[in-house]
C-alpha cells in the first residue's frame, strides 16, 4: 500500500496519521475545544506545505535558513515566558510555540544535507537546550545524531552523540514542569482511561516514525536524522513530564515536522 503512494502523500500521511488519532481521542475525552481547533488548523497548515514545499536550492540559502531556525532556539531566552525559570517557547499572541519541537525537525533534515556544518549546528542547537532548559530538545539532538552516525560513520557524529546524551540528563534535571492533559503524560493517561485509546495512539506513532524513516520523500540522511529526532522527544516524553510529539497537543511539532518532511530538494523524486 505504501508503495502505491507518491512520496508526498507518504509524508502526508505521516504527519496526517498521528495527530488525527490524537484529534479523536480528544474528541472523545472531552478536550478543550481550543486544542482542537488549534491543532487542526496547524495540520492543515503544514499538510500544504507538505504537499507544495521544497528546500532552497542554493546552499548559502539553506544555511541561512539553519542559522535562522537556530537562532529562533535562543528568543524565548530573551522574550519569555518564562515557567519556573525555564524558557522554551515562541510567544505568538494566543499561542506560544515549543521553539525546539518547532525549529529543531528542520534543522536535522538541513544539518544532514550540510555535513561540514551539522555538528556545529547541532552543538549549538543543544547549547541553547541546555540554557532553556530542555531535555527533550537535547534528546532529540541526541538520537538525530545516532541517527546521522548510522548512515555516515562520521566520527564527529559519535562525540556529538555521547555529549549531547549527558548534556540533555543535566537539562532533564533542571527543566520539568507539572503536567498538561492532553500534552504530557497521553499515553499513561489514555491507558488508564481506555483500553484501546493508548494502543491507537502509540500505534499511530510508530506507523508515523516508520514512513518518516524509510518512506518519506527526504534523502537517507535526511530521514534518519527526522526519524532520530522524533524519537528523541518521544523518549523523554515516555520517561518524564514532556510533551508528547504528534500525539500530544501542540502546535509546535505539527509544524515542525511539517516543516521538515516538506523540505524536499529538486532532484528528490
Amino acid at each position: 500500500m505504501i508503495g502505491r503512494l507518491g512520496p508526498r502523500a507518504t509524508a502526508a500521511a505521516a504527519l496526517a496519521l498521528p495527530v488525527l488519532a490524537l484529534i479523536a481521542y480528544m474528541l472523545r475525552f472531552d478536550a478543550p475545544r481550543s486544542y482542537l481547533a488549534i491543532d487542526a488548523v496547524s495540520l492543515i497548515a503544514a499538510l500544504a506545505w507538505v504537499a507544495a514545499g521544497r528546500a532552497p536550492d542554493a546552499l548559502r540559502t539553506r544555511r541561512i535558513l539553519t542559522a535562522g531556525l537556530v537562532l529562533l532556539l535562543f528568543v524565548p531566552l530573551v522574550t519569555g515566558p518564562q515557567l519556573n525559570g525555564i524558557a522554551r517557547w515562541l510567544p505568538l499572541g494566543p499561542v506560544n510555540l515549543h521553539a525546539g519541537m518547532f525549529a529543531l525537525p528542520a534543522i536535522t533534515v538541513l544539518a544532514a544535507r550540510d555535513v561540514k556544518y551539522a555538528p556545529l549546528m547541532l552543538s549549538t542547537v543543544l547549547l541553547a537546550a541546555l540554557l532553556q532548559p530542555d531535555g527533550g530538545t537535547g534528546f532529540a539532538v541526541t538520537f538525530a545524531t545516532v541517527g546521522l552516525y548510522h548512515v555516515t560513520r562520521d566520527w564527529r557524529f559519535a562525540l556529538l552523540c555521547i555529549v549531547s546524551f549527558f548534556a540533555s540528563l543535566i537539562a532533564t534535571l533542571h527543566g520539568e514542569l507539572p503536567p498538561q492533559p492532553f500534552v504530557e503524560h497521553v499515553l499513561q493517561d489514555a491507558l488508564a482511561t481506555s483500553l484501546l485509546a493508548a494502543p491507537a495512539l502509540a500505534t499511530a506513532l510508530a506507523v508515523s516514525f516508520a514512513l518518516m524513516l524509510f518512506a518519506s520523500p527526504l534523502e537517507r540522511e535526511a530521514r534518519f536524522a527526522l526519524g532520530g529526532a522524533l524519537f528523541g522527544f518521544f523518549i523523554i516524553a515516555l520517561m518524564n513530564t514532556y510533551p508528547y510529539p504528534l500525539i500530544g497537543h501542540g502546535a509546535a511539532p505539527i509544524l515542525g515536522f511539517g516543516l521538515a518532511l516538506g523540505l524536499v530538494r529538486r532532484e528528490t523524486p
